[in-house]
């Protein structure tokens, strides 16, 4: 009696690899179409010799980028003046200003009971602490780099920021 010889490594010849692949593909059809159908986004199947998941993508639509509005210094019309005698702020603050480094909600203080870190007129030195940004539900303290006096603070306590927004207006 002669030895049959294996064919391959992981016991499966070539031959037998394509017929599978060629019956494979009537299924992965019919599961494509089950998907569309069901509007499914994820299906799983699993068979002996077989495991499949498929993921079917959205057509990506456009998201709506914010787009920055600067409302300072705009020219004024032919004899218009302001509304109840109210002055807008400035949008960009005059001076050298602290950024807040992340996005989150502004604390001036560690607690509501607690007086604020930091108040126009102070005097900050490297390292002081002068707010705090809850993001995700961690409070990050943001640190002076430098020596200044805080001459305002931009924004309100309890509110949202954005990264790289104006917190405090300070003077060397």
């Amino acid at each position: 009696m002669a030895k049959k010889k294996p064919e391959a490594s992981n016991g499966t010849s070539k031959t037998s690899t394509a017929a599978a692949a060629g019956n494979a593909l009537p299924k992965l059809k019919a599961v494509y179409e089950f998907m569309t159908q069901n509007n499914l986004e994820t299906i799983e199947l699993d068979e002996p010799g077989m495991r499949l998941k498929m993921v079917r993508r959205k057509a990506a639509q456009p998201m709506p980028v914010p787009v920055p509005v600067y409302s300072g210094a705009a020219p004024a019309s032919a004899g218009a003046a302001p509304a109840s005698g109210a002055v807008s702020a400035p949008a960009v603050p005059a001076g050298e200003t602290i950024k807040s480094a992340m996005m989150g909600i502004f604390y001036r203080a560690s607690s509501p009971s607690s007086p604020p870190f930091v108040r126009e007129g102070d005097s900050v030195k490297p390292g002081q602490i002068l707010c705090m940004i809850e993001a995700m539900k961690v409070f990050n303290e943001v640190k002076a780099e430098f020596p200044c006096t805080v001459t305002k603070v931009l924004l309100e306590n309890g509110k949202p920021v954005k990264s790289g927004q104006d917190l405090f207006l300070v003077k060397r």
